[in-house]
């Protein structure tokens, strides 16, 4: 015998048939619907601040002063929150930055065989019918750390956004963990 939560079933009985069959009344499809959004600065585990270029298709980590910050070219993003109608492994994200007066939408892309990150001008949609290249899963880090968090691409499981250090940049990208220790790259704070 299995105990189920109210949370894992997603439809109800609509009638008892002649036949003794349970009939369902329009099911609902696997949709993401945007719930909120919220304003924030998007800071790697040593407090660097994210900040994307949309004109030098970069976004990285950097240490960035008190007085740029207020200016915030590139740095203030928007993280639409989206309610599912399936169960997930976190909270479903999506990332956009208003740079000039352009937006911008975090999106994964595959090149040459590799999954990467880019920042595409256009806007994050209310809703997305299924699957999607510009969704992450928002968990916390540990289940020690409730203020830091990771965020793992929809379609590719498994694969986290971290920063890699490329030369004086500390690229974002996106990452598989090893299994015998904790990622630091992978650790954000909003």
């Amino acid at each position: 015998r299995v105990k189920m939560s109210a949370e894992e079933i997603l439809m109800c009985a609509v009638e008892l048939g002649k036949d003794g069959c349970l009939y369902f009344d329009e099911l609902e499809c696997d949709a993401l619907c945007k719930e909120k959004t919220l304003h924030r600065v998007l800071r790697n585990v040593n407090s660097q601040l994210l900040v994307v270029r949309p004109d030098l298709n970069v976004a990285a980590f950097e240490d960035v002063t008190d007085q740029e910050m207020r200016a915030g070219k590139g740095m203030h993003l928007s993280i639409h929150c989206y309610k599912t109608t399936t169960p997930s492994a976190g909270m479903p994200v999506a990332f956009s930055v208003q740079v000039e007066d352009k937006s911008y939408y975090l999106c994964c892309e595959k090149e040459c065989g590799e999954t990467i990150i880019r920042f595409k001008e256009g806007e994050v949609p209310k809703e997305i019918p299924g699957e999607s290249n510009i969704i992450f899963f928002k968990t916390t880090f540990t289940s020690c750390c409730s203020k830091a968090f990771k965020f793992e691409y929809s379609l590719e499981r498994g694969m986290f956004l971290a920063f890699e250090e490329e030369g004086c940049l500390r690229k974002l990208i996106l990452k598989k963990p090893s299994k015998d220790e904790v990622d630091e790259t992978m650790k954000m704070s909003l």
